[in-house]
């Protein structure tokens, strides 16, 4: 079950099937970033209004749920190949990554060689984050 700790703030998510908890957690983690990532982004244009307009709202909204939905999906088929391999190591990273960044890519592009490179690209940078995770 997945633990998140968050300026002492602990939340726990049990749904009673493991990889809907790790994809709702890591859709909790990564939206929040995102979305605090928007925010300070704006925070220049919102102070200087005065005031935060709804279009700011939303585009916090969009980054968070973009963002954490991208996560979401990410934990959830790292999970899921882990299983159907049987054994949990960096190749989970790699292909759960690469499956990730293709999706998203082909959700928001239609361009197949922008597809096939973004696939590359997450299984890419999730091998590398595993790799870093691993040294630390």
């Amino acid at each position: 079950m997945p633990r998140s700790s968050f300026a002492k703030v602990n939340v726990v998510i049990d749904t009673g099937n493991p990889l809907l908890d790790r994809s709702v957690d890591g859709f909790l983690k990564i939206g929040t970033v995102a979305a605090t990532r928007a925010v300070a982004e704006d925070a220049y244009h919102i102070a200087k209004r005065g005031s935060i307009a709804t279009k700011d709202l939303k585009k916090m909204c969009k980054e968070g749920a973009y963002w954490g939905t991208v996560a979401g999906v990410y934990t959830g088929m790292e999970y899921g190949v882990g299983r159907i391999r049987g054994t949990y190591d960096w190749k989970n990273a790699m292909i759960a990554g690469a499956l990730t960044g293709g999706l998203a890519s082909a959700v928001t592009n239609g361009n197949k060689d922008k597809i096939v490179m973004d696939a590359l690209t997450g299984g890419a940078v999730a091998t590398a984050a595993e790799f870093i995770n691993y040294l630390t």
